[in-house]
């Protein structure tokens, strides 16, 4: 005798585990691209020291106070590349026939989780290590990631970049080898606003922001930086859900996204990279 067993659908979606970003920490908006689809901005240059010649005597120039220099201005262009987007149908019997799982709204949110944003924080990532002013290779262990760190640090600070501010990105690999080493006593008494933001614990005057793996470039060690660098942009953000469109008896979704990446010249030595390439 045959017996047919029930199945039972839950209403319920096993969603992929996914992190919010964290770029904000580590970028900036400090220029509008509103009205425009670029932006230049000057780098100006210095002129050197010079003796002062109080006497007056001839010393081949005219001016007392040294040779006459001019100051170059020069541009960076930032043009926006990046304008992705994304569509799909939910159809209405999908809707009804799936206890309402398969619905617009949240079918939206899971794509912007899943997907928008992970690949936007993939390639800002990628600006910073590509276009860091200092680099370095290291294959990190317990016994050397404190003395790396160290060196990024004592690297920054001859380049004059703020203190205060600093960050330091690690995969949740290489932060296991952080707790490991006897020399790294990190602070994680961090405020509630910073940590709901990622910040996990601070090291010399640094937040610690763990980020995963797949977000980084392939054998990314560590960044240390400071926000001042990258400029982070996201000129459109457009995301609709359109019902019963001409032609489809459902929800219609549709989005946009218009972002780019770019590290200021001049202040590319505020990103500092450790790559673990062999």
């Amino acid at each position: 005798m045959a017996i047919e067993l029930v199945v039972k659908f839950l209403p319920y979606v096993d969603e992929i585990f996914t992190k919010e970003s964290k770029k904000s920490l580590v970028t900036n908006r400090n220029f509008s691209w509103t009205g425009a689809h670029s932006i230049k901005v000057y780098k100006v240059s210095v002129t050197s020291m010079n003796d002062y010649n109080r006497a007056g005597t001839d010393n081949g120039n005219w001016s007392r106070y040294g040779a006459v220099e001019g100051l170059e201005a020069t541009t960076q262009e930032m043009i926006l590349t990046n304008d992705r987007s994304f569509t799909f149908v939910i159809d209405k019997l999908d809707t009804d026939e799936t206890a309402r799982q398969l619905e617009g709204a949240s079918a939206l949110a899971r794509q912007i989780r899943e997907v928008v944003i992970p690949e936007v924080d993939a390639y800002t990532y990628a600006v910073m290590c590509q276009n860091a002013g200092i680099t370095a290779t290291a294959a990190l262990t317990a016994n050397n990631i404190y003395s790396e760190i160290v060196k990024a640090t004592t690297a920054l600070d001859d380049a004059d970049v703020p203190e205060t501010g600093r960050s330091i990105i690690v995969t949740p690999s290489v932060y296991q080898l952080m707790k490991q080493s006897k020399e790294i006593v990190m602070d994680t008494n961090i405020g509630n606003d910073l940590r709901l933001k990622g910040v996990i614990s601070n090291l010399d005057g640094c937040n610690v922001i763990k980020v995963s793996a797949n977000r980084l470039p392939e054998n990314f060690g560590f960044m240390m930086c400071h926000s001042v660098a990258t400029v982070a942009p996201t000129k459109l953000e457009d995301y609709k859900l359109h019902q019963d469109p001409p032609g489809i008896s459902g929800v219609l979704v549709e989005g946009r996204i218009c972002y780019d990446a770019f590290v200021l010249e001049n202040k590319a030595k505020a990103i500092y990279y450790l790559n673990q390439s062999k």
